[in-house]
């Protein structure tokens, strides 16, 4: 009976060790096939090609319909084209007074020819978090990884930590791809992100 009464309370603290362990999952932001599960806001237009999500011919931003506040997100982007400028939005919102305008909330900076280059962190407007150096060029694609927990904000380009900063303006939205400009291609694949609100 002892023995019996030992194993079930070795049992029983295992599997709560491993549930308190437990990360939360990644979820796929973008299947590949189509646009389910994001909207389009803005002039850019939005296709899906040989698995990958493209954005071009003008300003705007897609959103994902999923919302987040403490997180981490990942994916792999490649820029191109003219004055090639674009970034990935987090906790971001449409504006009330213009749902085509930019978003209202972080951006992690994709563009790779100007002083707050990718890798930066921006609020609507104003280059916010510094960006420690320029790791990526126009036509290659880098992995950029973003973790936001309460106020902490932190990137990765490439697996590498470029950015840190603390800031409290914007606590929940959605995630969003900007398209900057006509002449310029934005490319987006392999898409997650995982719920770390406790």
């Amino acid at each position: 009976m002892k023995q019996a009464l030992k194993l079930l309370f070795v049992v029983v603290l295992v599997s709560f060790v491993s549930t308190v362990n437990a990360k939360p999952k990644w979820v796929s932001l973008f299947n590949g096939k189509d646009l389910s599960g994001w909207f389009v806001r803005g002039k850019a237009t939005w296709s899906v090609q040989d698995g990958i999500l493209v954005g071009e011919g003008g300003m705007g931003h897609i959103y994902t319909d999923a919302t987040c506040t403490d997180f981490e997100a990942k994916g792999m982007f490649r820029i191109s084209g003219t004055k090639s400028n674009s970034g990935f939005y987090f906790r971001a919102n449409q504006p009330a007074d213009n749902p085509d305008a930019f978003p209202r909330g972080y951006e992690a900076q994709i563009c790779n020819n100007q002083e707050a280059y990718t890798g930066w962190l921006w609020k609507p407007g104003k280059p916010t978090g510094k960006a420690t150096e320029l790791l990526t060029k126009d036509g290659e694609w880098f992995s950029y990884r973003i973790k936001a927990v309460g106020t902490h904000i932190e990137f990765w380009i490439n697996n590498k930590l470029v950015m840190t900063y603390d800031d409290k303006e914007f606590t929940s939205g959605h995630f969003a791809i900007q398209g900057h400009n006509p002449g310029m291609k934005i490319e987006a694949k392999k898409l997650y992100y995982r719920d770390l609100t406790k």
